[in-house]
């Protein structure tokens, strides 16, 4: 007889908002890299060879500079706890701007793990699976993909022979905009989002980066355009945004999902606020409460976007947006309902939380 009659169900209205809140850092570095690890603890990644670290949820944040780094740009950075982290730089190899460094004592001392000077080379994006295991890829050399793999954590860096990825379309390139255009997720599954071309692709590996295959997507690409920002829930389940950098605040349509791992994609309205999104991620928050007697707990999930023309936010899958603000952020990060994004000239922002009324939905079990 338990709950057999009557099951209630707590959900957010879709009249929800949210809101972010600057906190002050003191450096006119500009960010595209961000990593939260915890309510507490986030990274960030910057120009002027900067790596920022806070422990205390952004109350504080220390400024690392990377020596022999100054002139890099990190534009991606994953943070395994408070004390280790692994920062990627972007730029031309053979100017010799293409590095992955290492930190295993909070920020304090780097070590350059990995450089390339190949003509062509230009790193885009870096991601583990789990403590040892991760990912690094760049611009293609010799008509196919760049692409890194190490199993040490990121001590040590091997290069994947470019016969197992499928060949690029003319211009087909990456964008190195927010540390998601390469995404991991299901134990040994990597996917890596396009653009520059005709049309938008992905590639998808399904052994650690040792094979790809890739998909044609509906995305309006171009030279300027593509994909910017992908999210996988799990291996079946993704989207990806994007737009075009020289025209940021343009309406054309920006999202597409998948349901089978990146093999087909379905095209979606534009968000809201529309224009260029440069990352999408999804913020994560458990409720508990009380349905008559008996303890219920559901978990509310949201995805939220980010980009030059503002933040928006769906309760949907992405089928629909709503608009948060206009923050020009060009990445995000969250853990669980606790999250930072960043932007241009010193931008860190964290995440107040949404606000909203439960509405009880009656759902009758026979």
């Amino acid at each position: 007889m338990f709950l057999r009659n009557l099951l209630y169900c707590w959900l957010l209205t879709a009249t929800a908002w949210g809101q972010w809140k600057v906190q002050p850092a003191q450096t006119e570095a500009h960010f595209r890299a961000v990593h939260a690890v915890s309510a507490k603890v986030c990274w960030i990644g910057g120009t002027k060879g900067q790596v920022l670290r806070t422990q205390d949820g952004g109350t504080n944040w220390e400024i690392h500079s990377v020596v022999g780094a100054e002139a890099l740009d990190f534009r991606d950075i994953h943070a395994f706890n408070a004390e280790t982290a692994v920062a990627m730089s972007a730029g031309d190899a053979d100017k010799g701007a293409a590095r992955i460094y290492r930190t295993e004592d909070a920020g304090q001392t780097w070590k350059l793990v990995y450089q390339t000077h190949q003509k062509g080379a230009f790193l885009d994006g870096i991601e583990f699976w789990d403590k040892e295991h991760g990912i690094a890829f760049g611009d293609p050399i010799d008509h196919k993909f760049f692409v890194l793999t190490t199993s040490d954590g990121g001590k040590t860096w091997a290069e994947v022979p470019r016969d197992q990825f499928p060949p690029i379309e003319e211009g087909e390139a990456a964008f190195a905009a927010s540390g998601t255009s390469l995404v991991v997720s299901a134990k040994s599954w990597a996917w890596i989002g396009t653009g520059g071309s005709t049309f938008a692709r992905v590639f998808r590996s399904k052994d650690f980066g040792k094979s790809w295959e890739v998909a044609e997507t509906p995305l309006p690409a171009g030279k300027t355009s593509g994909i910017f920002g992908l999210h996988f829930f799990n291996r079946l389940r993704g989207i990806a945004v994007g737009g075009d950098y020289l025209h940021v605040s343009d309406s054309t349509q920006n999202v597409i999902v998948t349901q089978d791992g990146g093999k087909t994609w379905q095209l979606l309205p534009s968000t809201n606020p529309p224009g260029l999104k440069e990352a999408v991620t999804v913020y994560r928050q458990e409720y508990k409460g009380m349905a008559g007697e008996a303890p219920v707990a559901s978990v509310i999930e949201r995805l939220i976007t980010v980009g030059p023309s503002g933040t928006g936010y769906s309760i949907n899958g992405g089928k629909t947006w709503n608009k948060l603000d206009d923050s020009p952020f060009h990445a995000v990060s969250f853990a669980g309902k606790d999250g930072w994004a960043v932007g241009a000239k010193g931008l860190i922002a964290k995440f107040e939380g949404f606000r909203s009324t439960p509405q009880k939905k009656n759902t009758r079990k026979k």
